[in-house]
């Protein structure tokens, strides 16, 4: 069974009438667990497009470059997009849904915030109101503030990423120690370890993108002290 085909149950339980956070609710062992992932990047990204008052044909894009959709399951997808956007409930009550999913695994909160500022910045702007949206999410989900500053270093156009920000390190710490921080990151970032926190594979494409800043970082902090 896909995790469309999941999905497609899912909403099924929301046509029928069931809250969303009930069916959030119901997806807390795996595999459901990567289902719920899915739906809570589509709702709150949902939430998050009436932050800056549209949603672009780039948003739509980068849904569709972390999650393979088949043509076929496309009317899921865009059902479970229309049915958060719409709901009364606020992006807070879903947020906190979501937290109570996973504790205390605060790597698929961080994955599932990554997936988020992907979508913000996909138009090629990171819209004020985009950036309180994303805070007080990172605030609801317990991410620190250096934590959600590391993301935003990595994904908000036109910025040149800090390296230290990136790794979540200060510049003041010991080569060494560093270093230790991104081995640690790097290991985090394999591709099992993402698949055990209950990721959907699709979402395992954002680890690229992020392996690929943590590397450049290192090289760049690395490269000053020699």
């Amino acid at each position: 069974m896909s995790i469309w085909t999941r999905i497609a149950d899912a909403v099924s339980a929301l046509t029928a009438g069931e809250p969303l956070s009930a069916v959030f609710e119901r997806l807390r062992t795996r595999p459901e667990r990567s289902v719920a992932f899915t739906i809570a990047v589509i709702a709150l990204g949902a939430k998050m497009a009436k932050a800056d008052g549209q949603v672009t044909r780039d948003e739509v894009s980068a849904f569709r470059e972390v999650f393979t959709i088949a043509p076929s399951d496309e009317k899921n997808a865009a059902r479970v997009f229309n049915m958060a956007r719409t709901d009364v409930a606020g992006f807070e009550e879903y947020a906190s849904k979501i937290k109570e999913m996973f504790p205390p695994e605060k790597g698929v909160l961080c994955d599932l915030m990554e997936g988020l500022f992907y979508i913000a910045v996909a138009d090629g702007e990171y819209h004020p109101n985009e950036d309180m949206f994303l805070e007080r999410v990172a605030e609801i989900f317990g991410l620190t503030d250096r934590q959600f500053r590391a993301l935003r270093t990595r994904f908000v156009p036109d910025a040149e990423p800090d390296p230290w920000q990136v790794l979540g390190v200060d510049a003041d710490m010991p080569i060494a120690d560093i270093r230790r921080v991104w081995r640690e990151l790097v290991r985090e970032t394999h591709p099992d370890r993402l698949m055990a926190r209950g990721l959907p594979e699709e979402a395992v494409k954002l680890a690229e993108k992020r392996l690929v800043a943590i590397n450049r970082a290192w090289e760049e902090i690395n490269g000053k002290a020699a």
